[in-house]
């Protein structure tokens, strides 16, 4: 696990890089990786490359970046963790290739080499990788399927700069601070910053699964190497077979599967434990494939302790129960006040959540541990959110209101005025305007503002042209394109590509990065999805009650039966929000983010 950085001045008349911004750029990631960093620069000096280091796999000093392969033809920077990297090590090794370390990096460099940019359809993992050819001049940048390790980049027409952080890109002094509207509207939008855009107007993510060459000319288009919308189709027309195996037999077999790979490592692995049925489900599976059982660690927090919100003691009833070692860290206001500067600091993009990563990723780091396994991507995988059953109605509703004569404008009078009194939710004009489409449904059911308050937040000019640019609607329709064919998976698209991309996982990136931890996510898996789609198109929401059935023996019933509520992080309280109603408080809370983000 790594911050990479890679400076590529790709036309002829580009200025030569500079080493102090180089330098400064990979210093600002040092949290990300504390055990080693370097930096390369070529020969003619247009080209650098420079990476941290937090040693999870080969720990010798011989797994270090940037990595040059065994002809010194191809040097590369790499962030992330390849799963599959042994058997792929002895499949080139059978080809007749040599190496000289045990890392998954130098794996990644051969692989290229024979494969090209195909090769990224082997890997199996979280990656994001810069890889440069020393002889033909030809930069090849690669994200993995889903997003899990970020990386942004800034092009100015003749040169590129990559990195694994916004603020690192920033930390240079090359890059213009011009604010976007785009990457402001749609923070307020959703919670979070779509990518592929950040709030600033010269930094662009590359986008999740995806890759794309840099030569002479510059960007070449991007390639896509997976859609999860076309998995989601595929299983549809293979659902018919899923009854072959009892559906909690298949989950078993995968998911360990899936674990198995995800506890790779040269370091212990621990595990984040809520008293919820994905992380519970994941530490039971663990012991059968696992050596010995997981480290695992719960969050409490003083303003909610013995609450119905306080999981840790059923979390502690459940660790005792499959005998893990596990660790209970109370949190207080006074520490949360302690910590927001340094919260903010670490914060990459602004975003309403990533407050209870911060704080389980903390005291999984005080426990020594650098690996932890997470149970996020269980909600979109198994359709536990409520955005499962209420899209559906949502978009049956106003497709039906759009063929009735004067149907979308009375359905929109009728609710505006129920919302003004009080008896609807402030989002039901936006279900009468957006709610035909299922993108449309969705970012209504998941909004933090609706487009038409924008101008509560920005200067009017400002938001139009945000979202004009953003065009974030017909975004999320065009994540639907192969057609999914039923609810399930289009919900379950839309979950993933972009509350999950674009929140959690970037969250539990920077929080967890800021601790020098690496959270591994076994039900985040492109290969893993590929294998249930048929069973999940076939079973939908139920997949979650056969996952809590699928361990030996099963989940207990006060961890199948308990209401979910995560790790709940207090905030009313710790920052004195606006306490009447979670659409007003978290509103409070993103302007606060902003402010601070801003500063």
């Amino acid at each position: 696990m790594c911050g990479i950085t890679a400076i590529h001045a790709y036309r002829s008349d580009a200025p030569r890089i500079d080493a102090q911004e180089l330098e400064a750029i990979t210093e600002r990631m040092r949290p990300r990786g504390p055990d080693a960093g370097g930096t390369w620069i070529s020969e003619d000096g247009r080209t650098g490359l420079g990476s941290r280091r937090l040693a999870i796999i080969d720990l010798t000093p011989e797994g270090n970046q940037p990595l040059h392969d065994t002809t010194n033809e191809l040097a590369i920077v790499f962030n992330g963790e390849i799963y599959n990297h042994r058997e792929l090590r002895r499949r080139l090794e059978r080809m007749g290739v040599r190496f000289h370390s045990h890392s998954d990096t130098e794996v990644i460099l051969e692989l290229y080499k024979m494969h090209g940019a195909g090769m990224t359809d082997l890997l199996r993992g979280m990656f994001a990788f810069c890889i440069f050819d020393k002889r033909a001049r030809r930069m090849f940048v690669a994200r993995d399927p889903y997003g899990i390790k970020p990386l942004y980049f800034a092009d100015d027409g003749s040169t590129i700069r990559i990195a694994s952080t916004v603020k690192a890109l920033l930390a240079g002094g090359a890059i213009s601070r011009t604010k976007d509207p785009a990457g402001i509207a749609g923070f307020f939008l959703t919670g979070s910053v779509p990518e592929p855009f950040t709030i600033f107007d010269s930094i662009r993510a590359v986008e999740a699964g995806t890759s794309f060459f840099v030569d002479e000319q510059g960007r070449t288009q991007p390639r896509s190497h997976y859609s999860l919308s076309n998995v989601f189709r595929r299983g549809c027309s293979q659902h018919a077979f899923v009854k072959l195996v009892e559906p909690a037999a298949q989950l078993r077999e995968f998911v360990c599967e899936s674990l198995a790979y995800h506890l790779v490592s040269d370091v212990p692995v621990g595990a984040f434990l809520s008293a919820g049925i994905d992380s519970s489900g994941l530490v039971a599976l663990t012991k059968e494939v696992a050596r010995e059982p997981l480290r695992t660690v719960t969050l409490s927090y003083d303003t909610t302790r013995s609450s119905a919100q306080d999981e840790s003691a059923d979390a502690e009833r459940f660790a005792q129960e499959i005998g893990s070692v596990h660790t209970t860290r109370l949190i207080t206001r006074e520490e949360f006040l302690a910590d927001v500067p340094r919260f903010f600091d670490a914060m990459d993009q602004p975003t309403i959540d990533g407050v209870n990563t911060w704080f389980v990723s903390k005291a999984a780091a005080e426990l020594g541990l650098k690996v932890a396994i997470s149970g996020i991507g269980g909600d979109e995988l198994f359709g536990s959110y409520p955005s499962f059953s209420a899209l559906p109605r949502i978009v049956r509703a106003m497709s039906l209101a759009e063929r009735l004569p004067a149907g979308v404008p009375a359905a929109r009078s009728t609710l505006r005025m129920m919302s003004k009194l009080g008896i609807a939710s402030p989002k039901s004009p936006g279900v009468a305007e957006f709610g035909a489409t299922w993108g449309g449904a969705y970012l209504v059911k998941r909004g933090l503002y609706m487009p038409s308050e924008l101008h509560e937040v920005m200067e009017p000019d400002a938001a139009e042209e945000g979202m004009r640019r953003l065009a974030l609607f017909e975004r999320a329709e065009k994540l639907l394109e192969p057609d999914p064919m039923n609810g399930f998976g289009r919900v379950a698209t839309l979950e993933a590509a972009l509350y999950m991309r674009n929140q959690l996982l970037r969250d539990t990136d920077w929080a967890s990065m800021a601790h020098s931890l690496e959270v591994r996510t076994p039900l985040v898996d492109a290969w893993l999805l590929r294998q249930l789609a048929p069973l999940l198109m076939h079973e939908g929401r139920a997949s979650k009650q056969y996952f809590a059935e699928s361990p030996r023996p099963q989940l207990p019933e006060y961890i199948r039966n308990r209401p979910k509520t995560g790790f709940v992080v207090p905030l009313t309280t710790w920052a004195a929000l606006e306490p009447d109603g979670t659409s007003t408080r978290m509103r409070s809370w993103a302007k606060r983010v902003m402010r601070e983000m801003e500063n």
